[in-house]
């Protein structure tokens, strides 16, 4: 006989299973169920069908939550572990939206996208995702801060080039921010370019670079999730 602990924390039995399913179905019916608040001229008997929904569901992530409290071995380390507070952010915003001023709601209400981080506890390849992410989390942090620099390199460089010839579009470094982001991450809106010779040079061997920009991280997580792949199959 299952013990409640078995069946919300474990997914390998059949009854857990079950469990997470629910949970996901619910949470999935719940984005949706936001999704379509936000139509314009939203029929009355459709926004108070859509409001039982939500209370139905918060119901039963409140439950989901007071279970998973009770059955953890550590209380206060499950309140402020990720999924704790994750669980607590999905449910809080209901509870707090009364007694509330309106447009304060409207702004709580937001805080249920936090349902869809839910999914994170019962999506094994998320879950995957996660340790390949901690896998290779300094190479990706050590990019991240090179990429600022390619940034900052990139701004100075095109506004040294284009400033004199087009001082509206590349007023400062900090204007010039944004023709560096969209190029180096080979996007190019193509709102603000280039129309000097050194500029067109100087935004050639950016668009190099940033196709590196792009695959350098694409490859470091790939490669992580492989051993990660490897480290649930030993």
């Amino acid at each position: 006989m299952p013990t409640l602990k078995d069946i919300v924390e474990r997914s390998d039995t059949p009854i857990g299973r079950v469990f997470d399913l629910s949970i996901q179905f619910f949470i999935i019916l719940s984005l949706i169920a936001f999704s379509v608040e936000t139509l314009p001229g939203l029929d009355p008997g459709w926004a108070r069908l859509l409001h039982f929904f939500e209370i139905a569901s918060i119901t039963v992530f409140s439950v989901e939550y007071l279970v998973r409290l009770l059955v953890a071995d550590r209380k206060i380390a499950f309140m402020t572990s990720f999924f704790g507070v994750v669980d607590l952010l999905a449910i809080l915003p209901f509870y707090l939206s009364f007694g509330v001023d309106l447009r304060s709601i409207r702004a709580l209400r937001l805080l249920r996208l936090f349902w869809m981080l839910k999914l994170v506890r019962y999506s094994r390849a998320i879950q995957r995702f996660h340790r390949a992410f901690l896998i290779s989390r300094e190479e990706i942090i050590l990019f991240f801060f090179v990429t600022v620099i390619l940034l900052y390199l990139a701004s100075v460089g095109i506004y040294h080039f284009e400033h004199a010839a087009q001082p509206e579009a590349f007023a400062s470094v900090f204007h010039c921010l944004w023709w560096a982001v969209v190029t180096l991450t080979t996007v190019g809106y193509g709102d603000v370019y280039p129309i000097t010779a050194g500029g067109r040079i100087f935004t050639f061997a950016i668009l190099l670079i940033g196709l590196g920009v792009v695959s350098v991280p694409a490859g470091l997580v790939a490669s992580a999730l492989a051993q990660a792949r490897e480290m649930e199959s030993e």
